[in-house]
């Protein structure tokens, strides 16, 4: 069945609740669902622990469904309720430090300068903000502890999560979906025996301040405030029952004998941006309820999908399918090392992109270290943005797998660090423009935090600008480009021209004080700082030429980045990651951060030839163990080292030992960026655009040798169908959104293409044109 048919017969089902009468009801309707949607997470028991609980979201809204029969739980997230409130994080008169820093560096007293700044330059205060968890919406069924025939799942083609059992021969169903377009989670329950369907509903918050009161007929609240001075917050439970009797009282929801119900939460905060907190979120609650009004079920469900499935279903993946798809998750989960899974890979990669769509979407902040999906009040690293690695890792998936929209709110963010970065630029080192230590929250901080040893890392705000430069790459928005990127990347290169010193001993342009993440402590000169420099002043210079604008800074910036020091190769054959030649063979570290230039960089390529064997020498020292981020960076990286079979040896060991039963990544504990760079793996591994031209299958593994992988972006403005037969190209078709002209490359071949804007060309095996230009047949592999 097609994705398009298979969709329409979702939204068919799911209609039926309306009944005959249209109403926001399930009435007599019956919406059993399709038993093996080709993408779904699906599961024969409910949810033990939390990381077997299934996550939706609408970017700023997020819940976690456990799928229980006697006892419910639904915990939910709002994206801007975090502790503390707006304050500065710089550390004013920390400059008077830096040189005594550089000279301790200098001269090999690293714990002396590490001490040294510890005690000076850091942070006020040293740590930061905790994003929090908001409440839980607890349901009970009386009766149903001994429930049959038993099935959850998370339904990716619709972003639905469905639970169904019966009781005493009683089926009983319910389907959760959180709608961008109306701001809300959605919650649906059905009997399908009239009148048999009676449940209370309540409605907790782990903080202590929380209270709950009825509102009207119709509405539970939940509210109170993080803190004394911080962030208030509510959410609004409107509940409507098709038959029966319902009774609302402050405690909570009582319905009885109904034959359906539906629930709609809405939440806000008192956060307006992250230097004001005076918003009323109980009318922010009014107004959400109100633009929803009476609209039907049915309207809220299709314009629901309608609004996901212009975005999920721009790409299409098919890597074969066998027996073992039938069984549920976590059990092809336990069994992936050994049992022949294909789709499970095809599973986790659609997982990923289902989830920057559920937890970044315009106007909502960016996907932190858990999306948006959090239960603990002192979450493992505060649940912020690490801007070390793993906040940008987030965003890896989004161009290259036709999500460009999702990618907006990391923007929105860096323009409000621009804001907080120059007071730190200013007050830890004297400098012009703006800079970004390894963390922020939603304060916006920028400050060096945590310790000396790791905290001290100048150029997260520069890495982040290799995202604007990609971005347009992608997409060719050159007011883009002029309006939002430009102005963000030339004040972060200004940063750098006042910040790097020469070495001397060597004379190169230096970072210092640094480090290497998050590794060897406190440094002068970590060559992955060097490499970021060197991307930020190209890309910098390249859009000031573009856009026709400030030569004399751009020609700066070339002869600077002509000083920095260069990539080095050491006594083992390795890239090495210091000024010095002291990397250990046998360090197995999770990070490889010397290897930004071979991913997410392309400073190191195939056509540097030296380096790019010294930077596969560092990834073998590393090894494949890791974290399930760790390994997701290995997959992109051996990717681009064109080894299809390493990099799907990172996948399966990410998917056996580093996945929790609902698919998220296990660090462990629960990081969200494991899932994003694993799918920008697999998109690696099938397509990339990085060296001036388009590579088709560069790092096709042997396990998947036939398949077909529909709409991945290439840079440049195009799109992209590939299909292919045991392990050999078949056909691809090029659409060109800006027509510019491209060069495509497959196995030792290629070709350059002159396009048209809006044009299609289809390419066969040899790269020659095919005749009609008509679209690729994605078809179902069979193995």
């Amino acid at each position: 069945m097609d994705h398009s048919r298979r969709q329409d017969k979702r939204l068919f089902l799911a209609l039926w609740i309306v009944g005959a009468a249209g109403c926001l009801s399930a009435g007599e309707a019956d919406f059993t669902q399709p038993s093996s949607p080709p993408l779904a997470a699906w599961y024969d028991k409910p949810a033990a622990t939390w990381t077997e609980a299934l996550p939706i979201g609408n970017g700023r809204l997020g819940a976690m469904i456990f799928g229980g029969t006697a006892n419910e739980v639904i915990q939910f997230n709002e994206d801007t309720l975090w502790t503390g409130k707006p304050r500065e994080y710089h550390h004013e008169g920390a400059v008077k430090f830096l040189p005594e820093i550089r000279r301790l560096l200098a001269e090999g007293k690293q714990r002396e300068a590490e001490k040294l700044a510890l005690a000076e330059f850091m942070s006020i205060p040293l740590r930061q903000m905790a994003y929090q968890p908001f409440g839980n919406i607890r349901l009970h069924f009386p009766g149903h502890e001994n429930a049959t025939g038993y099935r959850r799942e998370l339904d990716l083609e619709t972003a639905t999560a469905w639970v169904s059992y019966q009781v005493d021969g009683v089926g009983f169903e319910r389907m959760a979906f959180a709608s961008y377009p109306d701001q809300a989670i959605v919650l649906v329950i059905k009997s399908r025996k009239p009148g048999s369907l009676t449940f209370t509903a309540a409605m907790d918050s782990p903080h202590k301040s929380a209270r709950t009161r009825a509102i009207g007929g119709e509405q539970l609240a939940l509210f109170g405030q993080v803190e004394e001075g911080g962030l208030k917050f509510e959410a609004r439970l409107r509940i409507t029952a098709n038959g029966g009797a319902t009774k609302i009282t402050d405690e909570g929801v009582a319905v009885e004998n109904a034959n359906a119900a539906t629930l709609i939460l809405v939440a806000a905060t008192s956060f307006k941006n992250f230097r004001d907190i005076s918003a009323d979120p109980a009318a922010r609650c009014d107004e959400a309820l109100k633009r929803i009004g009476d609209k039907r079920y049915s309207t809220l469900y299709q314009e629901h999908v309608a609004d996901y499935a212009s975005l999920f279903h721009r790409v299409a993946i098919d890597l074969g399918a066998t027996d073992a798809a039938r069984l549920p998750t976590d059990q092809r989960l336990k069994a992936v090392r050994l049992s022949d899974d294909p789709h499970l890979a095809a599973l986790f990669f659609q997982f990923g992109r289902y989830l920057l769509i559920a937890s970044s979407r315009p106007g909502s902040q960016p996907a932190n270290l858990q999306g948006i999906w959090n239960d603990r009040l002192k979450p493992p690293w505060e649940s912020k943005w690490t801007v070390n690695i793993n906040t940008e890792m987030n965003y890896w998936p989004a161009n290259v797998t036709n999500l460009a929209e999702c990618h907006l709110p990391l923007f929105d963010m860096m323009d409000d660090l621009v804001i907080s970065g120059r007071k730190t630029a200013q007050a830890h080192y004297g400098a012009r423009g703006w800079v970004l230590h390894h963390n922020t929250d939603l304060w916006r901080g920028t400050a060096p935090i945590n310790a000396a040893n790791h905290g001290i890392w100048v150029t997260g705000g520069a890495w982040l600008c290799h995202h604007l430069w990609d971005h347009y790459l992608f997409t060719g928005d050159k007011d883009f480009l002029a309006r939002r990127a430009y102005p963000i990347m030339k004040e972060a290169a200004i940063f750098f021209t006042d910040f790097l010193v020469e070495d001397p001993k060597t004379g190169w342009l230096i970072s210092t004080p640094s480090n290497s993440p998050e590794i060897g402590g406190l440094v002068a000169g970590p060559a992955m700082d060097h490499q970021i420099i060197r991307d930020l002043f190209a890309n910098t210079a390249a859009a000031a030429d573009l856009l026709g604008v400030d030569k004399d800074f751009a020609d700066t910036l070339r002869k600077m980045r002509k000083q920095i020091a260069p990539n080095q190769i050491g006594r083992y054959g390795q890239l090495q990651e210091w000024l010095e030649d002291k990397d250990d063979p046998n360090n197995h570290h999770r990070h490889v951060s010397h290897l930004w230039g071979v991913y997410p960089g392309w400073e190191i390529t195939p056509e540097t030839s030296k380096e790019f064997a010294a930077a596969r020498q560092s990834l073998l020292f590393r090894s494949d163990a890791g974290t399930g981020w760790s390994k997701a960076w290995k997959v992109c990286l051996w990717a681009r080292f064109l080894d299809g079979d390493r990099a799907h040896k990172l996948l399966t060991d990410a998917l056996a030992g580093n996945t929790y039963p609902n698919l998220f990544d296990a660090c462990p504990p629960f990081q969200i960026d494991g899932n994003f760079g694993a799918t920008a793996g697999v998109a690696e591994m099938l397509l990339q655009s990085h060296r001036g031209a388009i590579d088709l299958l560069p790092a096709l593994p042997n396990a998947w040798p036939n398949g077909s992988v529909k709409g991945l972006c290439a840079r440049g403005g195009f799109e992209v169908d590939l299909q292919w037969r045991q392990g050999r190209l078949q056909r691809a078709v090029l659409r060109s959104r800006l027509g510019n002209p491209c060069n495509v490359r497959y196995a030792g071949q290629s070709r350059e293409l002159q396009t048209r804007k809006g044009e299609t060309i289809e390419l066969d095996s040899r790269l020659e044109a095919v005749g009609g230009n008509g679209p690729v047949f994605f078809s179902n592999v069979k193995r």
